[in-house]
């Protein structure tokens, strides 16, 4: 429940954001910079917790930085100057990707991986990610609906937008509601003088770096700047744009359930390259493409394959580490993820300043098509210790 509602409020806040920002005056240039500001501080806030490993209350972490999301969303609303709102981005939880980068993540997968068997962890993991994604691709197109209303009742559309923002700090207290009734039992008790990754440290960082380099390629196609680029090169507006999302949202999701399927007949690895290097073949030639309507059924082809990695991936990293290591390895392949998609934000803005045409689709798809090729020569013949 709670993934679903930050998702819906992810995919709403993440498609009006670049369009917020520019009625406020800012430059693609500084969008950028606040696309990254969010990541940056994900990040950093996540990392925090993975390094303080079981030592602290999971449920605590949870509502707290539910508080935090309650104060972001105020933040967006309330502020319309680059500073103040670029130290928002970095302290607050605000979300410009399509997926989950924030503190929540590692935090819920460790307490998902040890609630359920081995055997049926990928397929948790891809309804963990269904909801999430369905309801990213939901709050997407809702995107659409502060532009209506403001047409329909007069009312200045930046200050629909920022009706957005505050729905966003309601559903952020919905969410913390929901994190004080869990159960106490989803802590572990401390291990006294035991490092985060005692026993699964090397092959913990092998897999950090080559998710860092997928993440780098994807931070120039965050979802925020993909509206940017559609408006600058098809002049798609956002409600269209947030329909076009919400389809790819409801492709991705569905194809997740393959994802449990495809790892037990193929293994994990496989799983994960077979089906996420086509995606970024796509993602290439929609950025390539002279019209809109090429552009978006590549968009939409990238969208049916680019997911199916993801429940595969988590549920690998799991079951290679020992279940006490479990939430900082999860931190541990998601931070640096965070941090190398930070400055690609950055460096798609300026591409954007100079030329509508897709370079930073072009970009991202290569780096992202090289992660695939090196994670299946270094870890294709490393299995996952059986599991009950």
């Amino acid at each position: 429940m709670t993934r679903a509602l930050r998702g819906f409020a992810d995919g709403l806040v993440s498609v009006l954001l670049a369009g917020y920002l520019t009625r406020l005056g800012f430059t693609p240039f500084e969008v950028g910079a606040i696309v990254t500001g969010t990541l940056l501080g994900s990040a950093a806030v996540t990392i925090a917790v993975g390094l303080a490993g079981q030592g602290i209350a999971r449920r605590h972490v949870l509502f707290v930085a539910a508080l935090l999301m309650v104060a972001t969303g105020v933040g967006f609303a309330g502020l319309s100057r680059f500073w103040p709102l670029l130290l928002v981005a970095v302290v607050g939880t605000l979300n410009p990707t399509a997926g989950d980068v924030s503190v929540f993540l590692p935090v819920e997968q460790a307490v998902l991986a040890e609630t359920v068997r081995g055997a049926d962890r990928t397929a948790v993991f891809a309804w963990y990610n269904v909801v999430g994604t369905l309801a990213g691709g939901l709050g997407a197109l809702a995107s659409g609906v502060p532009e209506a209303s403001a047409r329909l009742t007069g009312v200045d559309p930046l200050a629909a937008e920022r009706g957005g923002f505050l729905f966003y700090a309601v559903v952020a207290v919905v969410v913390a509601v929901l994190y004080r009734r869990l159960s106490p039992s989803i802590e572990r008790p401390a291990t006294a003088g035991q490092a985060p990754l005692a026993r699964s440290r090397r092959v913990v960082l092998r897999l950090a770096a080559l998710f860092s380099l997928d993440s780098f390629g994807g931070g120039f196609v965050v979802q925020s700047l993909v509206v940017l680029w559609l408006y600058r090169r098809f002049q798609l507006a956002a409600p269209t744009a947030g329909a076009i999302f919400f389809g790819a949202g409801m492709v991705g999701a569905l194809s997740q359930f393959l994802s449990g399927r495809l790892a037990a007949r193929i293994g994990h690895v496989r799983t994960m390259v077979y089906t996420h290097l086509p995606a970024n073949l796509f993602l290439v030639l929609a950025g390539v493409v002279p019209s809109a309507p090429l552009a978006v059924t590549f968009l939409l082809l990238r969208a049916s394959l680019s997911q199916m990695d993801v429940p595969a991936r988590q549920a690998y990293v799991m079951a290679l580490v020992p279940p006490e290591e479990r939430m900082a390895a999860s931190t541990i392949t998601n931070v640096p993820r965070s941090l190398a998609a930070a400055v690609p934000p950055l460096l798609a803005g300026m591409l954007l300043d100079r030329s509508s045409f897709g370079w930073p689709l072009v970009v991202g798809g290569v780096l992202k098509a090289l992660y695939d090729v090196l994670l299946l020569v270094q870890f294709r013949t490393l299995c996952p210790p059986t599991e009950p």
